[in-house]
């Protein structure tokens, strides 16, 4: 099956997620690893991602366990939960940070007090997949077609990931989070006549 050039595919592979968060956790800075972790735990858009700040997830000094936001690209409201990794990843840069503000980004980039952007975080990305081996071509919307791919194949329904994803179609979110030729061997696999 030919794929359209420059589309990023999801980490299918458990082996290279825990490769990555290993890599990533073991650097001084932690504010990849939980851009990664946090990435591939809440599915939202890169830039969404990149543009929280400590006020959204963060009640006093307690990580919440779901977070509002209003979506960059549709300018609808989202709430999603944060899962265990994202929480404790997020809880491990909070311990390594000073001086936070509920108002700064968590995201920081390096040059000033604003996030970091999309196109630093897809350099990050291919910088790290290339020093780590990793086979593929993936880039910041990876991260969401990681989430996406690894609820399908733990059986989270198609619908309810067409809704997080706010898709017109499941054919869109199939091709989306990169398993359609998967599903259909599945078809040609599952009955034996």
């Amino acid at each position: 099956m030919n794929k359209i050039p420059n589309e990023v595919e999801p980490l299918k592979n458990i082996k290279d997620i825990e490769k990555i968060k290993q890599y990533l956790k073991g650097k001084d800075n932690k504010r990849d690893y939980t851009i990664f972790t946090v990435g591939i735990n809440v599915g939202l858009r890169a830039g969404d991602l990149l543009s929280l700040k400590w006020e959204d997830v963060l009640e006093g000094n307690t990580i919440k366990d779901t977070v509002y936001i209003k979506e960059e690209k549709t300018d609808k409201n989202k709430a999603f939960d944060l899962n265990k990794s994202a929480k404790d990843a997020l809880r491990l840069y909070l311990n390594t940070q000073e001086g936070v503000l509920m108002g700064d980004y968590i995201f920081k980039s390096r040059k000033g007090d604003d996030h970091l952007q999309v196109r630093s975080l897809h350099k990050i990305i291919n910088t790290l997949v290339r020093e780590l081996k990793i086979k593929g071509n993936y880039g910041t919307h990876s991260l969401r077609k990681t989430f996406g791919y690894h609820r399908y194949i733990n059986n989270v329904k198609l619908e309810t990931l067409q809704k997080i994803f706010n898709h017109s179609t499941q054919a869109m979110t199939l091709k989306y989070i990169g398993i359609t030729r998967e599903v259909i061997q599945d078809a040609y696999n599952m009955v034996n006549l």
